[in-house]
């Protein structure tokens, strides 16, 4: 049976946004440290900021339960984007020459601050406009089908895709304007680029959004709360033990899911770090942009989503238990981090990998994605009580926002060479094979737990089942 229209106006409008972040995200590393910022600088600024692009959506996904509805939100949130991503180009419009010298001493004399507090700015917009668009985006994708259609969660792998189809394109787009220490100026042609994608996609779900937008029965979806006294009066009943038990598991599932961002989202800092100075890109005398790399995982997961789709049903009676297949994501996770950990293992500052370890440890993660995060937002759709769901949604992000934030402070555990060892908990982190066994260990203990907890998850989520 055909996925309604809507399904595919959300998936255009998700993957423009994702297009605007990712290309962003592919550069802001990068534009970072070549003239602003030292690493462990970098390395702080991007933890902070994409922890709170995943703390707002829990004040976006409440506002809309409560007042202004998926729609308005949804568009708000997008226009707020699209001025912050125009704040980025100002920013390095305006970025006289990078506070670094040849040698990577600092030039005191260089007076940025213009393009700071412009690039601070506009990370700003980009975190109030991500809380009100992403829980509500999210939210439609279920409101278009009945509570048991047994379509959502394809519907979900869909959607899925239409976001990692946007985070092929940025990279490979705006990454053909990265610039260096000798011309920093040139990322804001990326940023540029960023801006006119989210501008556009706003403007196609403005004239589209009441045509496609509705439900199974032809209703307008994620309008403002009705405010007639019959439907306030279904709003104010109290929970029932059901509600409080799904919710109470999508606590615990989020719980789980930090260990998962919190290694995955290397990619955006210690991984863009490790392909810019010691991964090999040269292929034919022609040298491979760095942000490109940040292209694999959502090429591999465009690739296999289709694959890991048709999987799962096939598997029948073995299918695994939505809760097992999170743990499975963390399990692969965990292996992705293995196989590199002993790829780098005799590697020191300043030499160079073959891009095959970054390109292996990205499949893999990308697998265990998969497994992970569509599963996961099906879910929490479908244990959410109606009248909460942007909420749930919203503490679901919460999770990926401490993530975010832990991914930060561990990528400035990074051995580069200049600092000397480092410690976590007592753990001493002298060279990359140190370094990437923490997420080893980690990912691999929560996997095993998770895998253990699950018959008592499935008896708290049997009724929805």
């Amino acid at each position: 049976m055909a996925h309604p229209k809507g399904l595919y106006l959300l998936f255009v409008t998700e993957m423009s946004e994702r297009f605007s972040y990712y290309g962003m995200r592919a550069l802001l590393t990068l534009y970072m440290i070549s003239a602003l910022f030292t690493m462990e600088g970098a390395a702080e600024v991007y933890g902070t900021f994409t922890s709170l692009v995943y703390i707002t959506p829990l004040v976006g996904g409440y506002i809309a339960d409560r007042y202004w509805g998926n729609r308005r939100s949804i568009f708000t949130g997008g226009c707020l984007m699209a001025v912050g991503q125009m704040l980025m180009f100002l920013s390095a419009c305006f970025v006289k020459q990078s506070i670094f010298v040849e040698d990577g001493a600092i030039d005191a004399s260089v007076d940025n601050s213009l393009s700071l507090m412009l690039m601070y700015s506009g990370l700003g917009l980009l975190i109030l406009g991500n809380g009100f668009f992403k829980p509500n985006i999210v939210t439609m994708v279920g409101d278009l089908y009945e509570p048991n259609d047994r379509r959502k969660d394809s519907a979900f792998t869909i959607f899925y895709m239409g976001v990692n189809v946007g985070a092929l394109f940025a990279p490979l787009v705006c990454g053909l304007f990265e610039g260096d220490i000798m011309n920093p100026g040139r990322f804001k042609w990326g940023f540029l680029i960023a801006a006119i994608v989210i501008t556009l996609s706003m403007l196609i779900f403005l004239v589209k959004k009441n045509q496609y937008l509705v439900s199974p029965d032809g209703r307008q979806l994620g309008l403002a709360p009705s405010k007639k006294e019959e439907d306030r009066a279904e709003l104010n009943k109290p929970l029932t033990t059901s509600d409080y038990k799904h919710m109470a598991v999508i606590f615990i599932l989020a719980l789980f899911v930090i260990f998962f961002w919190a290694a995955y989202e290397q990619a955006g800092i210690s991984l863009t770090y490790f392909a810019d100075k010691q991964t090999d890109r040269v292929f034919f005398g022609w040298e491979m942009p760095t942000s490109w790399f940040q292209t694999f995982p959502a090429f591999f997961c465009v690739a296999l989503a289709p694959v890991m789709s048709w999987m799962w049903p096939k598997l029948g009676k073995y299918e695994p238990h939505p809760v097992q297949k999170l743990a499975i994501g963390l399990l692969i996770l965990s292996f992705s981090y293995f196989l590199i950990s002993f790829g780098v293992k005799d590697v020191t500052p300043g030499m160079r990998v073959s891009f095959m370890w970054l390109t292996s440890l990205y499949f893999f993660q990308t697998v265990g994605e998969l497994a992970l995060s569509p599963i996961g937002l099906s879910l929490v759709n479908r244990l959410s009580p109606r009248r909460f769901a942007g909420l749930m949604i919203g503490i679901w992000y919460l999770a990926t926002a401490v993530s975010n934030y832990l991914a930060g402070q561990l990528s400035t555990l990074y051995p580069d060479g200049k600092s000397g060892s480092k410690y976590l908990l007592g753990y001493e982190i002298s060279n990359l094979h140190e370094f990437f066994l923490v997420f080893v260990i980690a990912s691999g203990i929560a996997s095993i737990v998770l895998f253990a907890i699950t018959p008592f998850l499935k008896k708290m989520m049997k009724d929805v089942e």
